[in-house]
């Protein structure tokens, strides 16, 4: 049609809507928001970087179904006095206990259970080299990522998510403007040029966020 089309975050806007909200307000909030020549909007991913982001988004799926079939296994086999170490490799050596066939500490349904319950633990932890090894890839294929992974504490997975996530960096002014992008720096309540700083203001994303925080 002609237009310039740019996003505007959906906080940003909240404060021009007046009073209650519905899809008139709304409207005439983004139109005054948009045309606030300190607005802030946010940049288009390109398609690339949607699909490689949609591989991280499966990978932390596949995590999380394969975190709450090892709890539900540990769950089930704590009411029959069964406890392992911690840790994958201490689930595993359970596994391998209660499912030796020599074993009688379990009746044979609840045996039959916990066999269903690993096969399916073990299809999640398949699915999730699978799609490691398809981000890794991508990785080894992408400038940007393989410099991001020079620095330290960050590798493939981490270096992938921030050059799929982040926007071109020449929109940054410094590292601790990208550090505020993603919610790293501390939370201001600053007033009467008295400067109070809070924890972290967790703002942006949570994801990327995560993964520096674990990478440190």
């Amino acid at each position: 049609m002609g237009h310039q089309v740019r996003l505007v975050p959906p906080s940003y806007v909240k404060a021009y809507v007046k009073r209650n909200k519905n899809d008139a307000a709304d409207a005439e909030g983004i139109c005054e928001a948009v045309m606030r020549p300190t607005m802030r909007f946010v940049p288009v991913k390109a398609r690339e970087q949607q699909a490689v982001l949609m591989l991280h988004r499966a990978r932390s799926l596949v995590i999380a179904q394969r975190r709450s079939l090892g709890n539900a296994i540990r769950a089930h086999l704590a009411e029959f006095g069964m406890v392992g170490p911690q840790g994958r490799a201490g689930l595993r050596r359970l596994l391998e206990e209660v499912l030796d066939p020599s074993s009688a500490e379990l009746p044979e349904l609840a045996r039959e259970v916990i066999q269903e319950l690993a096969s399916k633990l073990g299809e999640a932890e398949a699915r999730e080299r699978a799609l490691e090894a398809k981000i890794l890839a991508w990785h080894r294929a992408n400038e940007i990522s393989q410099r991001l992974a020079t620095i330290p504490g960050i590798g493939p997975i981490t270096a992938s998510a921030i050059a799929a996530t982040a926007p071109d960096p020449a929109q940054f002014t410094s590292g601790r403007h990208f550090a505020a992008w993603i919610g790293l720096v501390p939370r201001q309540r600053s007033t009467g040029g008295k400067e109070r700083l809070g924890p972290i203001s967790k703002r942006g994303d949570g994801y990327l966020r995560r993964l520096l925080v674990t990478g440190s």
